[in-house]
């Protein structure tokens, strides 16, 4: 079988801008209910033809990950081989990790997402979204929506995703303590306080609209997830101190926390602030890929260098 040329393609950070957990089903997983967007900064996966499977990790966080078999990168890409019958010439794969490990931002989901995207054109096998979610499901709940790849309401165990709104243009800033959170760790100490699903999302013309909407939503993991790594909840108290700061709230199961602001500028200085006061932390200035046409249109990998 024939292969492309090398080729690049980005893994956004995903941030759950709710998450409510619904209850949990007989097989342990929980059923969730969140609005999900991807930011304009993530790590990055460059595919190219070899022979057999390798993977070189480079980046800032790359000490915490290892380019062993148990990688969910090459979990993803020998799942596709079988898929294709083994009948791939191989490829080699480089990740630049950005992003903080387990940092409840999606980063190894999207980066299997991203291989599952590079290595379907490398090897040509045209499998097309629908296959590919029901294989990125396989290695993880999150995959599915990260191949979606845009602003999206998600159900069940992650599975059912439908289209989100466009949003209002905004400033955002990820903040990290350097703490690593246990996702399993957190839903345990959930301990079965679940909420009901939110309405649909209503359309907003404005950042304030969004905040002030999400404002009366949850992320029913917060409190399990502070319980456990008592500093996401410095990480909140100082974003919420933050000029201008429209929302401040837990992504995922943590421990990026993320805030909100109505622009550019705002989140920038915000930025600014936080990494002064906390040096030892993982800050960064971004915006959202899916916004109302306002704001700057992202989602190349030039945006991830």
């Amino acid at each position: 079988m024939a292969s492309a040329a090398a080729l690049t393609v980005a893994a956004p950070a995903k941030i759950n801008l709710f998450l409510h957990v619904l209850g949990r089903r007989a097989d342990g997983y929980h059923r969730l209910d969140s609005l999900i967007a991807f930011a304009a900064l993530g790590d990055r996966v460059e595919v190219a033809p070899a022979t057999g499977l390798a993977l070189a990790i480079e980046g800032p966080f790359a000490p915490g990950l290892s380019s062993g078999d148990d990688n969910l990168v090459l979990r993803a890409a020998r799942a596709l081989a079988a898929t294709a019958g083994g009948r791939v010439p191989g490829a080699a794969i480089r990740l630049t990790k950005n992003l903080p490990v387990a940092s409840g931002i999606g980063g190894g989901s999207s980066d299997a997402a991203a291989t599952l995207k590079a290595l379907d054109t490398l090897w040509r096998l045209g499998l097309g979204d629908a296959a590919l979610a029901r294989l990125g499901l396989g290695l993880g709940a999150d995959v599915p929506v990260c191949l979606f790849g845009r602003t999206a309401r998600i159900a069940g165990i992650g599975e059912s995703i439908t289209p989100g709104p466009v949003l209002p243009p905004f400033g955002v800033v990820l903040a990290n303590p350097a703490v690593p959170v246990s996702t399993a760790a957190v839903f345990k100490a959930l301990q079965g306080r679940y909420s009901a699903a939110a309405p649909d999302v209503p359309a907003m013309e404005s950042a304030r609209d969004l905040a002030a909407w999400l404002s009366q939503r949850n992320n029913d993991l917060a409190g399990p997830a502070v319980a456990l790594a008592p500093v996401i909840g410095d990480v909140l108290d100082a974003l919420g101190a933050t000029e201008r700061c429209l929302l401040a709230r837990l992504s995922g199961s943590g421990a990026t926390c993320f805030a909100l602001y109505p622009d550019d500028q705002a989140a920038a200085a915000a930025a600014r602030r936080m990494s002064t006061a906390h040096p030892g932390w993982w800050v960064a200035a971004t915006r959202f890929t899916d916004t109302a046409p306002a704001a700057m249109a992202v989602g190349s990998a030039k945006s991830f260098e």
